[in-house]
């Protein structure tokens, strides 16, 4: 009886010490009285689903009804569906098995924010009213030829983008220092926070220009500016004149509008900068940046332009990229340390997943004139899913634009402890890059 008693725990021995000669996990760890701990511990794999996205609104074919259904999971609908918006949101309609817990929305559609018509032009916002989470607000505005958004200031900075056409800024400093200039297609500028300022189109482009503003504080709303037209309609006309060295002629000032202009039509500024200046730049810096000059850098699938202080002096509190991602490409698994980011897609179609800590997880699908916000340490990818180049830029509420590549981080982690956490392979530590790829294959 001792004997066979014997043999059964020393065959227990062996499977626990040799878990690969059976279909389970390994075996619960051992004490450090019988044998070595198991390098990894006893627990359930993640299944082998690879979770692709299932349509995408060039795959999904003309007419195509899409289902709520992945493998065995979901069914059919059989009431009322708004099929258009079903195949903009795959992974919302059938979400990956991955996706789990409860993630605030992330995604913000500028075709959902309210338009405010002018005559000259239109303008629309996305701000904490829409994603409640968000630390930054975005306006896309648009100006006809010659067009003007008035005079004004704000308590936010506010960095731009120029999508098409090309328009003429002013500001000045508080010490009265001035800068005027032109900004193009693919250039920026930046305002800080209560530095008065002007935008107005010319006409390089018949149609005007558009353009994306971006505050630093997702609580900022367009209609909460400080317009010039609009305070002086709030000022006695006794201060004015005494104000600007015409006491007593009260009638000097009588074509002050009632009502805040905020856009309206003009003549086009002079072709050249230098004839629209009162005095010459002589602000200590530039407040525009001529990122389409910049030359991008490539990387393994596609290429990426920065800009921060380190090149843009003047933008204290936003930096960015301009992404350009092959078709199949993917801007790896990383995430901002305490940055949040503000991403707008410009061409493309695009699938993120965003992790925000204990087991949430939820996986959107983007469009050309959509937004993604991730709040500042939250995992992320961003995956071009679509059949062209994916163009976004992706807008970082800090001076100096950094991230952690999870790529790199594992490969500069002691190999063993990585193994003990994901059970890689040799030929998995091997392929981890210990320089940051930023968009891979």
């Amino acid at each position: 009886m001792w004997r066979r008693l014997t043999l059964t725990s020393c065959l227990l021995n062996l499977l626990l010490l040799n878990p690969s000669s059976t279909q389970a996990a390994p075996a619960t760890p051992l004490t450090a009285s019988s044998a070595a701990v198991p390098l990894q511990p006893h627990v359930p794999y993640t299944d082998t689903t690879p979770n692709k996205i299932l349509w995408t609104t060039t795959t999904s074919g003309s007419g195509s009804y899409p289902r709520p259904q992945r493998g065995a999971l979901g069914g059919s609908i059989l009431g009322p569906d708004n099929v258009p918006i079903d195949l903009q949101n795959a992974d919302v309609f059938a979400p990956p098995t991955t996706d789990n817990g409860n993630v605030p929305n992330f995604k913000w559609p500028f075709s959902f924010s309210h338009n405010k018509l002018k005559e000259g032009g239109w303008t629309r916002q996305q701000n904490a009213h829409d994603l409640p989470q968000s630390e930054i607000a975005g306006v896309n505005m648009r100006l006809e030829a010659g067009a003007v958004r008035e005079l004004h200031w704000h308590t936010a900075a506010e960095w731009a983008y120029v999508l098409k056409g090309e328009v003429r800024i002013s500001t000045i400093t508080p010490e009265g220092k001035v800068w005027v200039g032109d900004v193009g297609e693919g250039d920026i500028w930046y305002f800080p926070a209560g530095n008065p300022h002007s935008i107005q189109a010319k006409d390089t482009f018949p149609e005007g220009s558009e353009f994306l503003l971006i505050f630093d504080s997702g609580t900022f709303s367009e209609d909460s500016t400080f317009g010039l037209t609009d305070w002086l309609a709030h000022v006695p006309k006794s201060v004015l004149a005494k104000n600007f060295g015409m006491a007593g002629n009260e009638q000097a000032f009588d074509h002050i509008p009632e009502h805040e202009l905020y856009i309206f039509p003009s003549q086009p500024p002079p072709k050249s900068v230098e004839d629209d200046m009162v005095v010459p730049n002589d602000t200590p810096n530039p407040f525009t940046f001529e990122f389409s000059k910049v030359v991008p850098e490539q990387k393994q699938a596609g290429t990426v332009k920065i800009v921060d202080t380190r090149t843009f002096n003047v933008s204290k509190t936003i930096s960015a990229a301009e992404v350009e991602l092959e078709v199949g490409g993917l801007r790896e698994l990383h995430w901002h340390p305490t940055e949040p980011e503000w991403t707008f897609f410009i061409s493309g179609e695009a699938r993120i997943t965003l992790f925000a800590s204990q087991s949430n997880a939820a996986t959107f699908d983007f469009y050309p004139g959509d937004i993604a916000y991730i709040p500042p340490s939250y995992g992320h990818y961003i995956e071009n899913v679509g059949t062209t180049p994916l163009k976004f830029i992706e807008i970082l509420k800090t001076n100096l634009f950094q991230d952690i590549s999870l790529s790199q981080w594992l490969a500069l982690t002691p190999p063993e402890l990585v193994k003990a956490h994901l059970g890689f392979s040799d030929e998995i530590i091997s392929h981890l890059s210990k320089t940051k790829l930023t968009l891979v294959k």
